[in-house]
């Protein structure tokens, strides 16, 4: 008997599951409310770039200033047609220009933070040396200083290289970011200290370490750098616009700018062009792209 719960405990222990399951519920429910939220204008993408003139001039109408009441978006087109997309993947070699420009911009930068990055997140994890904990929190720093805090010393750097107005103002700016070489470094520094020093003591060199025992292991780590470079760098805006005037060398993020909301039905269909390989790259990289967030939390 003395083991039996009485009346007012076993209460209190009905009503703590069915308080933490309803807190759990309210999680869910606002996760899912903030996820649709975050996703509503990426839905109506889709949509929009299958409206025809006639609709879209219809349901804007409130925004532009030319009708009563609010504008009502439909997901699906009352009247669904390819215009959009034939007028830009036929009648526009504009976009195939800039949408190349943008793919090699994107590689270069990418090539570019691993040869850099690389030896420079493998140093602060594998090395012990004096000025390391203060030349690492300079790149934390570094990381930090949004573009705007570095738009004119990168201008006259620039300008006094004679890289201005050339694809090299973008990229080699963006080949020595500081965040690629934070999120391998935190990769790398989930690799047993043991293992490393008995890979030494077996006689090892460390190039063979690095090779051998770093990439293979930090290999999440770097998947993930990659992948959140690639995303950033994809839809760059802020630094062509400053530092690239020929519009011929202006990567594909700055051909939506130039399109008036009279042509948001093209807009949409340059929108869906331009998200197709960023959908395909966080699709591959989505198992390392959570691992190399994780590792951001993760104390050394």
């Amino acid at each position: 008997m003395g083991n039996r719960l009485t009346a007012p405990a076993w209460i209190s222990r009905g009503y703590g599951r069915w308080r933490k399951k309803k807190m759990a519920w309210l999680a869910a429910a606002v996760c899912v409310l903030s996820a649709a939220l975050i996703c509503a204008p990426l839905l109506m993408i889709p949509g929009g770039s299958l409206m025809d003139g006639t609709e879209m001039k219809r349901i804007l109408s409130p925004i532009l200033g030319e009708g009563q009441g609010f504008a009502v978006w439909h997901l699906i087109p009352l009247y669904p047609t390819i215009d959009h997309f034939y007028r830009l993947l036929i009648e526009s070699p504009a976009f195939y220009r800039l949408f190349w420009n943008t793919v090699g911009m994107t590689a270069a930068i990418l090539l570019g933070q691993l040869v850099v990055g690389l030896p420079s997140a493998w140093a602060f994890a594998a090395f012990r040396f004096r000025g390391r904990d203060f030349l690492f929190g300079l790149y934390v720093v570094l990381m930090l200083l949004p573009f705007q805090v570095m738009l004119l010393p990168q201008y006259i750097v620039l300008q006094e290289l004679h890289l201005y107005n050339h694809p090299a103002a973008v990229i080699l700016p963006a080949v020595f970011s500081t965040f690629p070489v934070f999120i391998m470094y935190r990769g790398f520094t989930q690799i047993d200290a043991e293992i490393l020093e008995a890979a030494r003591l077996d006689g090892a060199g460390e190039l063979q370490i690095f090779f051998y025992i770093g990439l293979p292991l930090g290999r999440m780590g770097i998947q993930a750098a990659m992948v959140l470079s690639f995303l950033e760098y994809w839809n760059l805006v802020e630094q062509p616009m400053a530092f690239l005037e020929e519009k011929a060398a202006w990567p594909l993020s700055l051909y939506l700018p130039q399109i008036t909301i009279e042509q948001a039905g093209f807009a949409f269909a340059v929108a869906v062009m331009a998200l197709i390989p960023a959908l395909f790259v966080f699709a591959l990289g989505q198992d390392a792209l959570e691992e190399g967030i994780a590792y951001i939390g993760v104390k050394s």
